[in-house]
């Protein structure tokens, strides 16, 4: 036994030195429950005060009058009723109320907590507090008599963070197995006692339990088990006070589980090192070397199960799994391959850990059928949702672990760590780097229920509160809380983890804006570390919820982020060119058109007559976003004014908020709320040929190519995905997130939308599903593809698309037809490349024309030169023959353009 070891074993005994623990017993771990009450509580309580170190704590909107008392109870038996005198507890220490200051760093990080008294614990009874936060605590307000006046619980996060602030250098969370032992180790400050229960297989009894021991500098608990028990499986069994439940033992998975088997029921050892885990050649495989800065990358976001769920060059097996990356020669990986060879740099993996939401065997596959605008197909999917074979992931139940529905065997616990690596390397091999979708932002569940996992080992700890000590929800689920301690530790851990054993290459963040911007800069430089690299971090900045505003802390949001190399998604271009919002409903997403689908110019049925001005502003928003978001770009307004993006409005928030062009994710459509062709299948006049309706789409396609900052795109987006006008199809089966590589079809049309978030617009979608005239055919669906592969080459082809600095942009990025009198369906730019690494040309003059008919644009600045188009739109093979047509006339200046088509010239 180790001296760690032998050390924590001592101070275990003297922290429940006293009490009768009876050591929780081999045949706990084959309980076919996953909490036993062992003595159960008599009643709910509210968590309103909260501890903001180990000796404060602040009781919100409450009297100061009468007297303060603690109250604990190791069994969670206290009843505290107003009117009457305490009953159940164990003893009960005396507070006062603090006169003084709170401490600063106490009083920052609590600022949100409403004015009440603040009260402190007696000098002598501060080294008991550590041990008595393992019990049941309330707090009391009393009259002379002992006579209670009111009653709480405590919010502990603060008090825990500063009694055991040395957890957060603890180097081996979960179990670390060695060639002479295999160590466990957990964070569970709260707990009266821990072990772990090893099984040989991911099913069958426990074959061993081992007691852990308390370690009080750090609150981990830890055990040492002999020899390197790889390959073998294991969970804790917890004792803990949980409100409303008492004193339970809770059979729990590790939160630090690398792996685990069919369905997450147990947790399973493993050396993510060792050689067994290792697919052929993983050890010297590199990835592509094509993104040296943020702004280089161009990305597509895919789901595992979409990829090859539906091919049918995919092997029936491998279908929907990460083998199906293996398959060099099958319709997607061609696809992929082909995007890569264009100058697509990454592919975006949506949730990839394990997933709460999906059967890992034995999942429902529903087989819908019926007409173009029937609801059976809905029906039918709706009523296996929550035990189908789908989901988006963004359902946390393992941060650190792979899924297991993705994996060929979810049995094994061995093969979802080998796929998932195997899928990597075979995406890196096909010149493509790898990114993962991350939701440290809430989990799937919290408190006692099953699939809980860190509310059942740190009751009230690892989520945030509301004022009434209720987990937020904010985010749709259970919110965690990244600004305590060892929720920001467990985040970074786990990105570490995936970069260093994964080789992920970036991260998307879903919801990044609930969490501190100091976190997300402390995991940036880990990440770095651990992949010896850059490892590109971008986020969904929105600012909402509890967070709002900076009310807990800055944020890692799209106004607090400025500076800090971290990249957030910008609504700015996106909703400009859409039209409308992702909130609209009834008639709202027909008649809020966007720039890029006739507002304005060509108005829909249902559209109401909308000002010039509203065309002028639209426009100003798209060249925004193709400025890159950047707070300091100057900008010619429609009204003739030029003003730094971060002075003009955008729903009462600067348009502008980048510091840099890294910091800007450019995008018009991703897996949330209508693809881009079902939002123009709504929006567009119905008139719009399907030829026309896929030229708008590579309209939009062609803002998100041309725009400084990252470019980011929607697997199938290139191919005019549909989802049947879904708006939101995380659980919405395969039947609606369907993807055809043989290029035949788009699925529009292939029933209503599933009910729960659609059937109040059902009335307007039924007529449009219904018309076969909106289904696109295999030439337009070739059409976009291909004209698709063009943008991205454009954008390969030159740095000025992906320019540095926001000075480079701004001294390099010119719009000219801007004011007053522009052509407002026009967006035309100069970028300058005289002197510029990797520039390719002198300069770069690019066009979109929104419009249904062909406009003559002028450039002063261009009188006298030699442009011609860009080689990859003269070329023969050139995907759209349109932009063939474009014309530039030296003399004057001027440019003829297309109608509905994205042009770019170039200066030799």
């Amino acid at each position: 036994m180790s001296s760690s070891i032998r050390r924590a074993l001592l101070l275990s005994f003297l922290g429940l030195a006293g009490k009768a623990h009876a050591a929780i017993p081999l045949q706990a771990c084959d309980s076919p429950a996953f909490a036993t009450v062992l003595h159960a509580a008599p009643a709910r309580l509210e968590a309103r005060a909260v501890w903001l170190d180990r000796r404060l704590a602040q009781w919100p909107g409450m009297a100061s009058e009468g007297r303060f008392r603690l109250y604990h109870s190791s069994g969670g038996s206290i009843v505290a009723a107003a009117g009457a005198k305490v009953q159940g507890a164990a003893g009960v220490l005396e507070l006062a109320v603090q006169a003084g200051a709170i401490p600063p760093a106490a009083a920052q990080r609590f600022k949100y907590v409403a004015p009440g008294p603040v009260l402190a614990l007696n000098d002598a009874d501060l080294s008991r507090i550590a041990q008595l936060q393992r019990e049941q605590l309330v707090l009391v307000r009393e009259d002379a008599s002992g006579t209670v006046l009111a009653a709480t619980r405590l919010q502990a996060a603060g008090a825990l963070d500063d009694l055991y602030a040395a957890a957060e250098a603890i180097p081996d969370l979960g179990a670390t197995p060695r060639a002479s032992a295999t160590t466990f180790t957990l964070w569970a400050p709260t707990a009266q006692q821990a072990a772990v229960c090893i099984y040989d297989k991911g099913t069958g009894r426990a074959r061993a339990i081992h007691p852990l021991a308390f370690d009080a500098t750090t609150g981990a608990w830890s055990a040492q088990a002999a020899g390197d028990l790889s390959g073998r499986y294991y969970k804790y069994a917890v004792d803990v006070v949980a409100d409303g439940s008492g004193l339970v033992r809770n059979l729990v998975t590790d939160p630090y589980s690398v792996s685990l088997t069919t369905d997450s029921k147990r947790s399973y050892i493993a050396d993510l090192d060792a050689a067994r885990l290792k697919p052929q050649g993983w050890d010297m495989h590199r990835a592509p070397d094509t993104v040296r800065a943020s702004a280089d990358m161009s990305v597509y976001e895919l789901h595992v199960r979409d990829f090859s769920r539906d091919d049918t060059s995919v092997p029936v097996n491998k279908r929907g799994k990460y083998t199906a990356f293996g398959e060099t020669h099958s319709n997607g990986m061609r696809h992929l391959q082909a995007l890569a060879k264009a100058g697509l740099t990454d592919i975006h993996l949506l949730p990839v850990y394990d997933i709460a939401s999906v059967p890992e065997t034995g999942c429902a596959l529903p087989k819908p059928a019926g007409a173009a605008s029937s609801e059976r197909q809905q029906a039918l999917v709706m009523k296996t949702a929550r035990t189908d074979c789908y989901n988006w992931g963004y359902d946390p139940y393992h941060y650190n672990a792979p899924e297991g529905s993705y994996a060929s065997d979810p049995r094994d616990g061995a093969r979802r760590i080998i796929e998932l690596r195997e899928m990597v390397m075979n995406l890196h091999r096909a010149g493509l780097r790898v990114g993962m979708d991350v939701v440290y932002n809430h989990t799937f569940a919290a408190g006692q229920k099953e699939k809980s996992v860190l509310d059942r080992i740190v009751p009230g700890y690892y989520h945030r509160l509301d004022a009434a000590g209720a987990v937020a929800q904010s985010t749709c689920c259970d919110n965690t809380a990244t600004e305590n301690r060892m929720m920001a530790k467990l985040m970074i851990d786990s990105a570490v983890l995936w970069a260093r054993h994964y080789r992920m290459d970036s991260f998307r963040f879903d919801l990044m804006g609930h969490q501190p911007r100091a976190a997300m800069e402390r995991l940036q430089a880990a990440v770095d570390k651990a992949a010896g690299r850059s490892v590109q971090l971008i986020g969904e900045g929105w600012n909402f919820g509890e967070v709002e505003n900076g009310a807990r802390f800055v944020q890692a949001s799209q106004l607090s982020l400025n500076g800090s190399g971290i990249g957030t998604f910008s609504d700015r271009a996106r909703d400009a060119a859409r039209g409308g919002g992702a909130g609209d409903a009834g008639e709202a997403v027909i008649k809020r058109q966007g720039y890029i689908n006739g507002l304005v110019y060509d108005a829909n049925a249902r559209a109401d007559k909308r000002p010039r001005s509203d065309l002028l502003q639209a426009a100003d928003m798209i060249r925004v976003g193709l400025a890159g978001t950047l707070r300091s770009y100057p900008l010619v307004n429609a009204d003739g004014v030029t003003r730094k993006l971060a002075e003009m409005d955008y729903g009462g928030q600067p348009a502008g908020y980048a510091s840099q062009p890294g910091e800007t994710v450019n995008y018009v459509e991703n897996h949330d709320n209508q693809t881009l062709y079902d939002a123009n299948a709504l929006k567009l006049p119905l008139a719009t040929s399907t030829p026309e309706r896929a030229r708008v789409q590579v309209l939009g396609l062609a803002i998100n190519a041309f725009s400084q900052g990252v470019a980011y795109f929607h697997a199938g987006s290139d191919i005019l995905r549909s989802k049947s006008l879904d708006r939101n199809s995380f659980n919405s089966g395969d039947w609606f997130n369907r993807l055809d590589w043989t290029y035949r079809t788009n699925h529009f049309g292939t029933g209503l939308p599933p009910a729960p978030d659609n059937a109040q617009d059902w009335p307007l979608f039924k007529p449009l599903l219904a018309n076969p005239a909106l289904r696109p055919q295999p030439q337009d669906i070739a059409f976009t593809r291909d004209a698709f592969r063009d943008l991205l080459a454009i954008r390969a082809s030159s740095t000025l698309f992906r320019l540095r600095t926001a000075d480079e942009v701004a001294q390099r990025l010119r719009f000219f037809n801007v004011g007053p009198q522009q052509e407002a369906t026009v967006i035309a730019a100069h970028l300058d490349g005289r002197g510029y690494p990797g520039a390719g040309f002198a300069g770069i003059r690019y066009f979109i024309n929104v419009d249904k008919l062909a406009h003559t644009v002028t450039d002063e600045a261009a009188r006298g030169m030699r442009l011609r188009l860009h080689p990859v739109q003269a070329a023969a093979t050139a995907g759209d023959k349109r932009a063939a047509e474009a014309r530039f006339d030296s003399t004057a200046g001027s440019f003829d353009i297309p109608p509905r088509t994205a042009v770019v010239f170039v200066e030799e």
